[in-house]
């Protein structure tokens, strides 16, 4: 349980840090026979930086929870 706290809390690290993501899709534009237009479609993914520290409260919760030995 240790090491799932201690990956929960660095996912929410990341989280914090990087509050977006552009990823690109293809498009295909034209479909003639054997030509082919495409276009590279942007897609904007953006969060709120207090998920990513909620996200680590969860972490450290798990991470004081889990049993000692």
């Amino acid at each position: 349980m240790k090491k799932a706290g201690i990956f929960i809390i660095l996912i929410g690290l990341g989280l914090t840090i990087f509050t977006a993501i552009t990823f690109f899709t293809k498009e295909k534009i034209v479909d003639i026979g054997e030509v082919q237009i495409t276009r590279d479609k942007p897609h904007h993914l953006s969060w709120s930086p207090l998920i990513g520290i909620a996200v680590m409260g969860i972490g450290g919760v798990v991470l004081l929870l889990s049993p000692k030995k």
